[in-house]
């Protein structure tokens, strides 16, 4: 039992490198407030929209995006980022992100919502 926490805690800690190496920082939790100190960001899903669509961020700063819906099950995934999560409907869930490049990257549900699923994504301008 003490091998397999030992064990949980080298990979959790070779992940957080690996995403540090690629140059961001992400944590997702759900139904827990805000971080106060951070930027938040409230996005809505439905059926088959971001709102909004668009996200301008400052490379190196910590943001706190806030993700909602009504309608289905739907997923939020940043795969440039290696952010993602689920976004159970009813629950407010929470995805930190610290961009520590610029570009624009694209964000998607990558949980499938329905006809007009595939084309239900937005972007995330991280800017100097």
């Amino acid at each position: 039992m003490r091998m397999n926490k030992l064990a949980q805690s080298l990979l959790g800690a070779l992940g957080l490198c690996a995403a540090a190496t690629l140059g961001f920082a992400v944590a997702a939790w759900a139904d827990s407030p805000p971080v106060e100190h951070l930027k938040l960001i409230k996005v809505s899903a439905r059926r088959f929209i971001f709102s909004p669509a668009n996200i301008t961020l400052k490379k190196g700063e910590t943001v706190d995006i806030e993700l909602s819906t009504e309608d289905v099950l739907m997923g939020f995934s940043v795969p440039d980022m290696q952010a993602r999560s689920d976004i159970p409907p009813g629950q407010v869930m929470h995805v930190k992100l610290t961009p520590q490049k610029t570009g624009t990257f694209e964000f998607l549900c990558d949980v499938f919502c329905g006809s007009g699923h595939e084309n239900m994504n937005g972007t995330i301008t991280v800017v100097d």
